[in-house]
């Protein structure tokens, strides 16, 4: 078992899948860069959200490899993969999930406090975030309080501000309106630009997937490369990918 190349962070390698016996991913390899924000595109069912689940540790393939950097994702422990999504990952779903005992910035912090960082410094990294989606002055609100698309953008908020190695978004705008939707793709890859934060989004819109530097299209549970939309793109857009 080797690891993966040193200009890849993550990796994906021959991942296969099925749910209930029908495949939903099959053979699919694909490396991501440090610092690349990456697209993950194709029709609802096509196996977005599974790819996903696994380049996290949530899902372990049925066979099939991940690799963050030189470990094994595939072959940690329960614990283990825990730990990894606490200490490198952060994730934003297509829903807000958020703890509706806790107020917005407890929220956007959470991820912080469970690593351990004090109480003031994870509210002050929390409160930037906010504050860049106008929401600083909701900080204290309590999830009910807040409009839908607000809290999503908390959850936005609360993967930022871990400043984590790598962000999974799984249709991270589909709950926004257009103009929320412009300003968190925004601040996400401005986030990612700023902080060298490594980005995969799986979206089936035209619009969330023309930020990335690079897209792969997912249908039937198979991947092929999609072509860059600018020249300036094709020397991030050098990342492995094969069927």
């Amino acid at each position: 078992m080797a690891a993966p190349p040193d200009n890849d962070l993550l990796r994906a390698v021959g991942l296969h899948h099925a749910h209930h016996g029908s495949p939903v991913l099959a053979d699919v390899t694909l490396g991501v860069r440090a610092g690349e924000i990456l697209a993950v595109t194709g029709p609802r069912a096509g196996g977005k959200t599974t790819l996903l689940r696994c380049l996290s540790g949530q899902l372990v393939p049925d066979t099939g490899e991940i690799w963050f950097d030189e470990m094994p994702v595939h072959s940690l422990t329960p614990s283990q993969r825990e730990r990894f999504r606490r200490e490198h990952l952060g994730w934003i779903d297509s829903e807000p999930h958020l703890v509706p005992e806790l107020s917005a910035w407890e929220n956007a912090a959470l991820p912080l406090l469970l690593r351990g960082t004090p109480r003031r410094a994870a509210k002050a990294a929390a409160m930037e975030w906010l504050d860049r989606f106008d929401l600083g002055p909701l900080a204290r609100k309590r999830p009910h309080a807040l409009a839908y698309g607000q809290r999503q953008q908390v959850c936005v908020a609360r993967a930022i501000a871990m400043e984590p190695a790598v962000i999974l978004a799984d249709e991270p705008t589909v709950a926004l309106r257009r103009p929320e939707r412009a300003h968190a793709l925004r601040t996400l890859t401005s986030a990612a630009r700023s902080h060298d934060i490594t980005v995969v989004i799986a979206t089936s819109d035209a619009d969330t997937a023309s930020v990335a530097d690079r897209a792969v299209r997912l249908s039937d549970g198979r991947a092929d490369a999609e072509a860059p939309d600018a020249p300036e793109q094709e020397g991030r857009a050098a990342c492995s990918l094969s069927v």
